[in-house]
């Protein structure tokens, strides 16, 4: 890394992968810090760097000090040990700076000396202090998996009816008699231990599976503009089991798309604007490979101009929305997807679904928030985009008949390239942090951003606090 690359990476701040140091004299302090990187996505710690970005550097004396603490710290503070690399770059001011490189570790999760497991949260770490963030992290190393978890449902919360019809469906198998072989055949097919249901049994085949786990619905709204302050039109919150679920949610958001004739007579009904099999893969999708550690609903709002599914966690693993794209694929709850592919869902199990939403209907977006431990995926409306682009382009008398495209690449100042490049590289920064990184009041910063929200290319995704901004296509 030479000098300029150093420069324009200090200039962006602190984020999760990156951090500052002036000086490191405590072992257990650095380690606390390998721990939390090794237990998220990995980073770097630039040492002789203060908060606000300025270059201090580090004499001679503290460079060895330094790199003698770096190894023992990493070799006996954090358990188990883990393999790190610095790189030492001269200043313009005659110092030296350190930059110390700890990679995701491989042997998650890590400790501290005190047994404290920490974790990434933005530019700064936070211990683990719920049992469910513990599920989460061993969940993401495939040591633990949410759908194989017991719940307190027993043998009687079972749809026997449902369940009947699947095994003759399927193994062409008579549901037992008696409670102990019934018990016995649920644990035999994964669905059971210890007389009890666990998630994957409770979720697929649960009379009332609400009952005992009340946070695992889908609640859908659809809203008049587009943002969660307009109006409300619709409202719904959705439960049962996967399947019916799935049913009902799809059938909500097709009530509420336009039909569209399409060269067709007056007459007939009309097709939707976005073909249902679109909405089929995302909502199985959100379904199937949410995160289930995370007692939160998942989340369908149909705007004016877009329609929003929200799911609880983030990409689990390495998975990366251009790998998701490309039709790879990790199964977070492996019992679900196997049950479901075997006819309870339209589901293939083999990481086409997004790739053939996408062929369908290219209008589709991926937002992976980390930070929000939250996942979206967002579905254009072209019909509504063109009425949007028109009424902007009357406001800004340009001609009503010009193409959609338009107000996107219309003119924008320097100031406001800069704030896109920035999004671009971070979604969820806020108007302090633009502010901050451009030098700019945050009314600027603000003025600025709805300029760019009205030209069509911005759009914020989820809550003022939690949301991320989207750059259209």
């Amino acid at each position: 890394m030479d000098l300029n690359e150093l420069k324009k990476i200090i200039s962006r701040g602190e984020d999760s992968r990156h951090q500052f140091k002036e000086d490191i004299h405590n072992s257990d302090s650095l380690a606390a810090e390998m721990v939390a990187f090794s237990n998220s996505r990995g980073g770097r710690i630039f040492m002789g760097v203060s908060n606000k970005g300025n270059l201090l550097g580090l004499s001679s004396s503290d460079v060895d000090r330094i790199n003698q603490l770096i190894s023992n710290s990493a070799s006996q503070h954090v358990k188990s040990p883990v393999t790190v690399h610095t790189e030492n770059i001269s200043l313009e001011i005659g110092r030296v700076m350190i930059v110390l490189t700890i990679p995701e570790g491989i042997d998650k999760p890590y400790f501290d000396n005190q047994g404290v497991i920490w974790l990434k949260s933005g530019a700064d770490k936070r211990r683990i202090h719920s049992k469910e963030e513990l599920r989460r992290l061993f969940q993401e190393v495939d040591l633990l998996h949410a759908d194989e978890v017991p719940t307190r449902a027993g043998i009687e919360a079972v749809h026997s009816k449902n369940f009947l019809e699947f095994l003759e469906k399927i193994y062409h198998e008579a549901w037992p008699d008696s409670n102990v072989e019934r018990l016995k055949l649920l644990e035999n097919m994964n669905l059971s231990s210890n007389n009890r249901l666990n998630l994957a049994g409770l979720l697929l085949f649960g009379d009332k599976p609400q009952l005992y786990k009340p946070e695992f619905v889908v609640k859908a709204v659809t809203f008049a503009g587009i943002d969660i302050a307009d109006k409300y039109l619709d409202s719904e919150d959705f439960e049962g089991d996967l399947s019916t679920i799935f049913q009902s949610a799809l059938s909500f958001i097709m009530r509420n798309l336009r039909k569209i004739q399409k060269k067709k007579g007056v007459n007939t009904v009309g097709e939707p604007e976005i073909p249902q099999i679109v909405f089929e893969e995302l909502l199985v999708n959100a379904l199937i490979h949410r995160d289930y550690f995370v007692s939160a609903p998942i989340r369908l709002f149909i705007f004016e101009d877009r329609v929003e599914i929200i799911n609880p966690g983030n990409l689990p693993d390495h998975l990366t929305i251009e790998k998701i794209r490309t039709g790879n694929s990790i199964q977070r709850n492996p019992i679900l997807a196997s049950f479901a592919a075997k006819g309870l869902l339209p589901y293939r199990g083999l990481g086409t679904g997004v790739r053939r939403a996408l062929q369908d209907w290219p209008q589709i977006q991926f937002v992976d928030d980390r930070n929000g431990c939250l996942f979206v995926s967002l579905v254009e409306r072209k019909e509504a985009l063109l009425s949007i682009a028109k009424k902007t382009l009357k406001t800004q008398n340009a001609p009503i008949n010009a193409p959609i495209n338009a107000p996107i690449n219309a003119p924008i100042s320097e100031l406001q390239v800069l704030i896109v490049k920035i999004i671009e590289n971070d979604p969820w920064s806020a108007y302090e942090d633009l502010s901050v990184k451009l030098g700019k009041d945050r009314s600027t910063i603000k003025r600025n951003i709805q300029q760019l929200k009205s030209l069509g290319i911005l759009r914020r995704s989820g809550s003022k606090k939690k949301g991320a901004w989207i750059i259209v296509k």
